[in-house]
This record gives structure tokens, C-alpha cells and sequence, in this order.
């Protein structure tokens, strides 16, 4: 058994959600797929050198979530993830880019006004250390902080859907099987500090600078941006504010690739 079959037969239904999903988790606990499920939830035994095919498991689970929450389908989605074992994100009361996606902002009069959570949308999910999903919020902020059409509607990466925005992960492109060989990004909440998309090919106290002299992985279109807008990239998964190459060039983000990089926390803001 496996999430890709869960997101077909979701697509394909007409019944409410929980007459496929509850049979589907029956299939899960007669699978021991919980437990399998749950060798994710740290960084510490470096389980995704070993384990490609749960890599791809998280991400057709993460489709399955993107699909749940373009109704949005909350009871469902609660339903099914947290018999998975996944537990839904506190309510913050400081906005955190590793918790929240921003999915609206209404615009401060006071430009230095910081990021400032109205509503919940909908919850986040971890498991155990591991962030399975961002829970979506409503913000105001001043333009120096967040814009309004930019942070709610840049093209948000390491995502397939959402409802509002368009998405770039490393499925689309791909025919129907290949897509699902995708990875899932590995971001982990750990006493020692952040890890954002960790993968078998980086050490997870790499360098923390995104600075092209440091780092072999930017193309010509990264290196257009400051090291400040290429981390907030990755904490965002999008940007807040106009990049300056998009103002030159509105295609410019079209090849724009960020899926390599990678950050431990307590990165230096500067730059």
C-alpha cells in the first residue's frame, strides 16, 4: 500500500473523503505502515541515506494533504494524519517561516510594520521533528516586511498545489510514474537548532552562507540575488518582497532553481 493510491482514489471519488480514507488506514495499521512512517521523525540516524522509497512515501502523502486542503477538507485531513501519528502545529503567537505560510496579507499603513498572524487557515503537522506541513495564515505586515501579491502570490516552491498560488516542485514536468519518484524536503525543528531541506549529498552542518563563492550549486540566475534573499527563499519557500531581478525581468524567475540549497539554523542575517 502506499499514499499514491490513497491520492487517486481521493481524486476519484464522489462519497465523502472518509469512506476512502478509512479503509485506507486499515490497510496502514495491517501494513505496520504507522511505524515505518514514524522512522522520519528525526535527523539523528540519517534514515533518508537507506531509505529513498520513504522519501517518496512523505511526498505522495504530501500531495494527498495538498489536495485535502484545497477545499479546504479540515476534518478529513485531521482525521487521516493524525491517526498517522502526526501532530498539528500550537497555535503560534509570533508568525515563524518554518511553521507558517503566509496565504493572504493585508497591507500595514506603516511600512516597518513586522509580520503580524490574524487567522489560522489551517493547522501544521509534524512528525516528531520533522515539519510535514506549514500551517497556512492570514498576516498584516508593512511592504518593508511582507507585500501583498508577492508573499501571498509568488510562486511557492517544494509545493504541488495550492488553491490560491501558483507551484514548482520537482514533479511537474515528469510523466505520470516518474513524478512520484520525487523526494519530499526534510526540514527539522531539533533542540540544536533548524535544518532546512536536508539531503543525502549535503552534511547537515554545512555551510550557512547561500554565498556563491561558497557554494557550487548557484546558477547565473541565483546569483542575481543577495545571500539575504536566497535565505529567505528557503526559510519562505517563496519571497516577501519583489526580488530585484524580477523588476528587470519579470520571466526571470522561470529557471530560478532552489531545490539544492540547503541551511542549519543561526545563519548570519547580513548580506
Amino acid at each position: 500500500m502506499n499514499a499514491r493510491a490513497l491520492y487517486e482514489a481521493l481524486l476519484s471519488t464522489d462519497g465523502p473523503y472518509e469512506d476512502v480514507i478509512d479503509p485506507w488506514l486499515d490497510q496502514a495499521a495491517t501494513a505496520d505502515y504507522r511505524a515505518r512512517l514514524h522512522l522520519t521523525a528525526t535527523p539523528d540516524t540519517r534514515w533518508w541515506t537507506d531509505e529513498q522509497l520513504l522519501l517518496e512515501e512523505l511526498y505522495a502523502l504530501s500531495r494527498v494533504s495538498d489536495y485535502l486542503l484545497l477545499g479546504p477538507q479540515l476534518p478529513p485531513y485531521l482525521h487521516l494524519f493524525t491517526a498517522l501519528g502526526m501532530t498539528p502545529v500550537a497555535e503560534q503567537p509570533a508568525f515563524d517561516p518554518f511553521l507558517h505560510e503566509i496565504t493572504e496579507v493585508e497591507q500595514a499603513e506603516d511600512p516597518s510594520s513586522p509580520i503580524e498572524i490574524l487567522a489560522v487557515r489551517h493547522p501544521g503537522l509534524m512528525l516528531g521533528e520533522l515539519l510535514f506541513s506549514r500551517a497556512g495564515v492570514r498576516v498584516r505586515a508593512g511592504a518593508a516586511h511582507a507585500e501583498r501579491g508577492v508573499a501571498d502570490r509568488w510562486p511557492l516552491f517544494w509545493t504541488h498545489r495550492r488553491a490560491h498560488r501558483p507551484t514548482r516542485d520537482l514533479s511537474q514536468g515528469w510523466g505520470n510514474n516518474s513524478q512520484w519518484s520525487t523526494d519530499f524536503r526534510l526540514d527539522y525543528r531539533t533542540a540544536d537548532g533548524d535544518l532546512l531541506n536536508v539531503a543525502e549529498d549535503a552534511p547537515i552542518d554545512g555551510n550557512p552562507d547561500l554565498d556563491p563563492n561558497a557554494y557550487g550549486n548557484l546558477g547565473p540566475d541565483e546569483r542575481l540575488l543577495t545571500p539575504a534573499e536566497r535565505r529567505e527563499l528557503l526559510h519562505h519557500r517563496t519571497f516577501l518582497r519583489t526580488p530585484a531581478p524580477a523588476v528587470a525581468d519579470p520571466a526571470w524567475a522561470a529557471e530560478l532553481w532552489p531545490f539544492e540549497w540547503r541551511l542549519p539554523d543561526g545563519i548570519n542575517e547580513s548580506g
